[in-house]
C-alpha cells in the first residue's frame, strides 16, 4: 500500500462556494449492463501506451472494448504544451449503481492506492438507487486523502451561465495541473450524450475528468460505465458543461 502524499492546505478559490443540500433526484447509473451484485475484481489490465497518440479531438477513443465489470487498466499520464493527463488506475464499475464509487476510486488512484469500490460504496452511502449527491463524493475524497482540496461546485442553471462555464474550465485545469482528477455528476438526455450511451434514455451518472487539452478545448473522461465499451475518451468541454446541470462536480 502506498503512503498518502502530504496533504495540501485548502486552496484559494476563484469564487466563494458552499455545499448545497442534496438534490431531490438521485444520480443512479441506470441501464448499465452489469450484474446486480459485485463481480470479482480482475487483475490490472494492460498499460495504455499513450492517451495522446490518437489525438485529443472530441469523440476520440483512447481505450475501448474492455467492459467486463471490475476490469482494471492503468492509464499513464502525459504532458504536452497544450495537454495534460493524469496517471490513474481505471476500473469498470462493478454494479449498475456503483458509478459514484467507481468514479471516486479512479480519482483517488491519481494520488493513493485507492479503496475498493465496495468500501467506497459504504463510505458514500450508495444504495441501489445510486449515490444521491456530489457532496458525498467531495467528503469521501477529502477523507481518504486527508486534505481539504476538494470542494463541491453546483451548476443549477441549464444551460449553465458563462461564469459557471469559466469556473468549470479553471477548476479542471487547476486540479489536473496539481494532480487531482475532477469527479462530475452528469445528466445525459437523448440528443446530448457521450459516446456509446443508450440513445433513447436519460442517464444519471458519475464519471471522472483526468485530463484536458487547452488547444482543442477538450477533456479526457474516465467513464466507469463503459457504455458501448467506451472507457477512456475525449469529450468537448462545451458538451461537458451542458451535461453537468442541474447537478455539480467535485474539484
Amino acid at each position: 500500500m502506498r503512503q498518502h502524499r502530504t496533504p495540501r492546505a485548502p486552496r484559494s478559490r476563484l469564487v466563494p462556494t458552499a455545499i448545497a443540500t442534496a438534490l431531490a433526484a438521485t444520480a443512479a447509473c441506470a441501464v448499465l449492463a452489469a450484474p446486480a451484485t459485485a463481480a470479482p475484481v480482475e487483475g490490472p489490465g494492460p498499460t495504455v501506451a499513450s492517451v495522446l497518440e490518437r489525438g485529443t479531438a472530441s469523440g476520440t477513443a483512447v481505450v475501448s472494448g474492455q467492459n467486463r465489470p471490475g476490469t482494471r487498466l492503468h492509464v499513464d499520464g502525459e504532458r504536452t504544451a497544450a495537454a495534460r493527463t493524469l496517471d490513474v488506475d481505471y476500473q469498470v464499475q462493478e454494479t449498475g449503481y456503483w458509478c459514484g464509487p467507481a468514479a471516486t476510486r479512479i480519482a483517488l488512484s491519481a494520488r493513493i492506492a485507492p479503496p475498493s469500490q465496495g468500501a467506497l460504496a459504504a463510505q458514500l452511502g450508495t444504495t441501489e438507487a445510486g449515490t444521491d449527491h456530489i457532496g458525498q463524493v467531495t467528503g469521501v475524497l477529502n477523507a481518504n486523502l486527508g486534505t481539504g482540496w476538494y470542494e463541491t461546485k453546483e451548476m443549477p442553471n441549464d444551460p449553465p451561465t458563462q461564469a459557471q462555464r469559466d469556473l468549470l474550465w479553471r477548476d479542471i485545469v487547476l486540479d489536473v495541473d496539481n494532480g487531482y482528477p475532477v469527479v462530475a455528476n452528469i445528466v445525459a438526455p437523448p440528443g446530448n450524450q457521450p459516446p456509446g450511451y443508450p440513445p433513447d434514455q436519460t442517464i444519471y451518472h458519475y464519471f471522472t475528468v483526468i485530463g484536458y487539452d487547452d488547444a482543442q478545448r477538450t477533456v479526457l473522461i474516465a467513464d466507469p460505465a463503459s457504455f458501448g465499451g467506451n472507457q477512456i475518451y475525449w469529450l468537448s468541454f462545451d458538451q461537458l458543461a451542458t451535461l453537468i446541470p442541474p447537478k455539480g462536480y467535485a474539484a
